[in-house]
C-alpha cells in the first residue's frame, strides 16, 4: 500500500520560510518521479514543483521559480518543498504526489498524499 505522508506546514508571517517534507512508503521511491502541488480555497489544485526519479530534472510553476526549491533524499524516501520568500497567495493545502517513471507526475499523478496547511499572514 503506498502512502505519502506530508508534514512541516503551518502559519508562517509573509517573507518567512517553511519545509515541507513528505516521506514515501510502499513504492520502490529510485524510480518514481515525485511532485508538490496545492489548493487554496474555492480554487483548483495547482502543480508546483516535481522532480524526477534521478532528481536530475527539476520543473516549477512560474509563481514559486527563484522561492521554491524541490529536492529528495533517496536514503530517507523523502522529498522536501523549501518555501523561502512566502507570500498571502502561498496559502494553500500543500499535497504529495507521485508517478513512476518520467515527469508526468506534473499533469498526471499516481499517488497523492493527505496534505498539509500552509498559512501565509501578510
Amino acid at each position: 500500500q503506498v502512502q505519502l505522508v506530508e508534514s512541516g506546514g503551518g502559519l508562517v508571517q509573509a517573507g518567512g520560510s517553511l519545509r515541507l517534507s513528505c516521506a514515501a512508503s510502499g513504492l520502490t521511491f529510485s524510480n518514481h518521479a515525485m511532485g508538490w502541488f496545492r489548493q487554496a480555497p474555492g480554487k483548483e489544485r495547482e502543480f508546483v514543483a516535481a522532480i524526477s526519479w534521478s532528481g536530475g530534472i527539476r520543473n516549477y510553476a512560474d509563481s514559486v521559480k527563484g522561492r521554491f526549491t524541490i529536492s529528495r533524499d533517496k536514503a530517507k524516501n523523502t522529498v522536501y518543498l523549501q518555501m523561502n520568500s512566502l507570500k498571502p497567495d502561498d496559502t494553500a493545502i500543500y499535497y504529495c504526489a507521485a508517478r513512476m517513471g518520467g515527469m508526468s507526475v506534473t499533469t498526471k499523478p499516481n499517488y497523492w498524499g493527505q496534505g498539509t496547511q500552509v498559512t501565509v499572514s501578510s
